[in-house]
């Protein structure tokens, strides 16, 4: 693996990031925005990543986390007395294979000894844990973040399948005092197709009990059944739930005061006698060729089943080796579930627009001829990028074969009609939004908006990082007030922050007693006339131009408009100007790509202007000084009491030294405040120095 540790360390703090965003959206929010596959191959790449550099993995890394923690939500929230796990996946016959010959090396089982697996339908709804007390049901909770879940104690009593009593008598036997019986709440495809159709009937007749215009596009309904599952038993009002078909299908149990079998299989059983349902696809299986074999034969029955499934769960049957193998950080190690590939149609490719994303990424969806894919009406396919179109060859009106597994966005797999004479589709080269250039730099394949700050799709949120606090830090212009002044026409660029003083009047009209707000707005504002050249830079986000980089830039040009000129002749393709940033250090060809990119703009340079004639920001000098960290690198970590973390960076840099945000074998000194955690748990494995911030206040007076 050919990148640097630091490079790896900002990989997975970026993949921490999106899975946990993603992690929210599918648990807490039913409204997942990626497919599973898309989904799975964060995961996989997060775990390759921790493979390779285990001493970087994260507090927050996602394999330390199961589902997601409960937002603010009516529901009450329960503690599971016993974890509710994930499971690991595999995704090929090899991976399953290593699987169980990973159980038998753990156990030292020979290849000879017998060992049974149980395999079941992966059913794609959401878990629920179902607590007996004597064979009564008490109590009833979705699995949340694995620890702590939602009360949903009420609502199951309307899901079918679900027992309010377990049948002692049916079951052969006396009923353990505690037992909790886990499973997957869940939506028939049928029911689920009922339940919208009903949806928009509803909506209809409330529309004409009003005498208004009925419009179907508006009326909100499930987009899959996971998601009406979800969202159905997931409500305060246990109507709702009551008047929503939902079934439930058991796959194991948590808690319990006594297990009456020794098998997974048995204990199935068990449950069925109990009265509770089980999968009727879930069979003993006495060796790996038969765990593949069951694995196509589900693959085979799958579109008939009737309710959504995703994959094949496989477990130990034996229980004594069940608690022998335990557990990993979130998962069992005696269970994996082989996924299934997506699911496919046929339909076709009626238009393709193309989107622009806040960071000015050009993003082409095709507009599809609606077909039913698992159970989902699909009229919309994310075409990724502009290599993907040429890769495919897809124009307006092709054939095209699409594929899904559960997945909210599709994908197209194949184009059915490519060798049909047709003329090929032209990638737009300027902003759909704005007309600005569109382009892609060297060796990436995403084009983007080069307007920035004048593109609509961009505009707000740029003027929110300009105003933030790594930029300007303007106090008092917060996300929601550059929106709302953005909105009254008031702020369109960052030169109009600076002319909001001639606003007052209409600042003040904007509610009551606001005058104290408003006058203090205004006079942050003006304390920024003279802003540092490098937060400046910084705020305009230039592409690869982030706050060290604008800082180093800075240190070379001082001023802001040698900068501007060197940038336009590199990107002309003046030798000299390209190689005088080139050699700043922390400087590489992407960011000179970026800078002559966006000065090549007319749009840019106007704001540019614009901004310029608002502001005058000094020279930027930095006086750096012997001392004894010059020519060291120094991590800061944990809470510093004195002074913020950009100012003790900035302290550091005058002093000659460099700063990092992980800890290496490169790091010279950790600086440590209060709440100090994996980065101090490192600096001492690597036998770095490791000083507080008292000591590093006499490091700095030393100096001078």
């Amino acid at each position: 693996m050919s990148l640097t540790e630091a490079e790896v360390a900002n990989e997975l703090m970026r993949l921490a990031k999106a899975i946990a965003r993603h992690d929210a959206l599918y648990h807490a929010e039913d409204s997942p925005e990626i497919s599973d596959p898309e989904y799975d191959a964060l995961v996989r790449r997060n775990a390759e990543l921790e493979a390779a550099f285990p001493h970087l993995v994260r507090d927050d890394s996602p394999s330390r986390k199961i589902g997601h923690q409960i937002a603010a939500s009516p529901l009450s929230k329960v503690t599971h007395e016993q974890r509710m796990l994930s499971l690991d996946n595999a995704f090929s016959d090899e991976e399953l294979a290593e699987f169980v010959g990973r159980v038998r090396r753990f156990l030292s089982l020979g290849e000879d000894e017998p060992m049974a697996f149980n395999a079941e339908d992966k059913i794609d709804g959401l878990s629920c844990s179902l607590r007996y007390e004597n064979g009564v049901l008490v109590r009833a909770a979705t699995r949340g973040d694995g620890q702590v879940g939602e009360d949903v104690t009420a609502n199951v009593a309307h899901v079918a399948g679900i027992p309010q009593r377990l049948d002692g008598e049916a079951g052969g036997g006396s009923i353990p005092t505690v037992f909790e019986i886990r499973g997957e709440v869940y939506m028939a495809r049928a029911d689920f197709a009922g339940l919208n159709e009903r949806l928009l009937d509803e909506a209809k007749a409330e529309a004409e009990a009003k005498g208004a215009a009925f419009d179907p596009d508006k009326v909100r309904q499930f987009a899959n059944p996971r998601n009406a599952s979800a969202g159905s038993l997931r409500q305060k009002d246990a109507s709702v739930t009551a008047s929503r078909p939902l079934r439930f299908l058991a796959h194991g149990w948590g808690a319990a005061s006594e297990v009456p079998h020794t098998t997974q299989f048995g204990m199935m059983q068990q449950l069925l006698d109990w009265g509770v349902p089980v999968s009727p696809a879930l069979v003993r299986c006495l060796d790996l060729a038969e765990m593949q074999e069951h694995y196509r034969a589900l693959a085979e029955m799958r579109a008939g089943l009737g309710y959504e499934i995703d994959g094949v769960v496989y477990k130990v049957d034996r229980l004594d080796w069940q608690a022998r193998l335990g557990f990993v950080a979130k998962a069992p190690r005696w269970a994996i579930a082989r996924k299934f590939p997506a699911e496919r149609a046929e339909t076709t490719l009626e238009s393709i627009d193309v989107q622009v994303g806040r960071t000015g990424k050009l993003t082409p969806v095709g507009r599809l001829a609606p077909v039913l894919v698992g159970g989902v009406t699909v009229t919309n396919v994310t075409l990724h990028n502009r290599d993907e179109i040429a890769r495919l060859g897809v124009r307006p009106g092709d054939r095209v074969m699409i594929q899904r597994a559960g997945d909210v966005i599709p994908q197209v797999v194949e184009n059915l009609t490519r060798e049909v004479e047709r003329a090929p589709y032209a990638f737009p080269d300027h902003c759909p939004e704005c007309d600005s250039e569109a382009a892609a730099e060297e060796s990436e394949v995403d084009v983007r908006c080069t307007g920035g700050l004048i593109c609509p799709a961009q505009r707000t949120e740029r003027l929110q990082h300009f105003v933030s606090r790594g930029a300007l830090d303007i106090e008092g212009l917060g996300a929601k007030t550059v929106v709302r002044l953005f909105e009254l026409g008031w702020l369109e660029s960052p030169a109009d922050i600076f002319r909001l003083h001639a606003r007052r009047g209409d600042l003040l009209a904007l509610g009551k007693d606001v005058e104290t707000s408003v006058d203090n707005l205004l006079k942050a504002i003006e304390a920024k006339r003279a802003p540092d050249a490098a937060r400046l830079l910084f705020g305009l986000g230039i592409r690869h131009v982030g706050a060290v980089t604008a800082r180093d830039l800075m240190r070379q040009f001082a001023t802001l408009s040698p900068l501007r000129e060197a940038a336009q002749k590199a990107h002309e393709g003046e030798a000299e100007a390209l190689a005088e940033l080139l050699s700043i250090d922390g400087i590489g060809p992407a960011v000179v790509e970026a800078l002559g990119d966006f000065f090549h703009e007319e749009h840019n340079r106007q704001v540019w202007d614009d901004l310029l004639s608002q502001v005058s920001p000094p020279p930027y000098l930095v006086e750096t000084r012997d001392s004894a960290v010059a020519g060291k690198t120094v991590v800061f970590t944990g809470k510093l009491e004195t002074m913020s973390r950009d100012e003790a960076k900035a302290q550091a840099e005058r002093l000659g030294a460099k700063t990092a945000g992980s800890v290496s074998a490169k790091t010279d000194l950790v600086v440590a405040g209060p709440g100090a955690g994996s980065k101090l748990k490192k600096a001492a494995e690597l036998g770095i120095e490791v000083i507080d911030e008292a000591e590093w206040a006499r490091i700095v007076e030393q100096a001078g």
